[in-house]
């Protein structure tokens, strides 16, 4: 039955699990987001039903792919989605060639991870909303890192809502 239900919904791409219980658990795998920087990336997941993101942490840019090929190995990481910061006319930003550039070494180090893009336009100054709204003191609001990590956050949020969006319009 197991084999069969698997079969009938690819979407589930991990196997079910028993609970003491008798019920199920579903693992749909973990959706990953990408706040590039030139200095700093801030990095988000999503719970394995992919229902919640969540800052997970905020590295040197440069650090970023050795941390995702162990966080990938670890963990079922489904799809890697990178922020596409476009100019308010639409266009990219001066930054898409470096992110271009960071998914060509992103797809070297990991080949088999769906890389999508999504418009992370807004995010840095939700990010600081956000911060402003949680109750944040003024010297907490300066932590740069913590920035890129919400953003990275409200961006996966964003992915979540407008996947979830056009699956009902299906």
């Amino acid at each position: 039955m197991k084999d069969k239900f698997r079969a009938s919904c690819p979407l589930f791409i991990q196997e079910s699990q028993g609970t003491p219980l008798g019920g199920v658990y579903l693992h749909m795998g973990i959706i990953l987001a990408i706040d590039f920087g030139e200095k700093r990336t801030g990095i988000a997941v999503t719970d394995p039903m992919q229902i919640i993101a969540s800052g997970l942490t905020t590295l040197p840019t440069k650090e970023v792919i050795p941390f995702l090929v162990d966080y990938c190995s670890a963990n079922a990481v489904q799809t890697c989605v990178i922020g596409q910061p476009k100019q308010m006319d639409n266009s990219p930003s001066e930054v898409e060639p470096k992110i271009k550039a960071f998914i060509q070494r992103l797809q070297t180090a990991l080949p088999n991870l769906r890389i999508d893009r999504y418009d992370e336009r807004f995010t840095s100054k939700m990010a600081f909303q956000t911060m402003l709204d949680g109750g944040l003191k003024k010297e907490q609001r300066k932590n740069k890192g913590l920035v890129d990590k919400i953003s990275a956050t409200l961006l996966l949020q964003s992915y979540l809502d407008a996947s979830l969006h056009s699956k009902k319009k299906n």
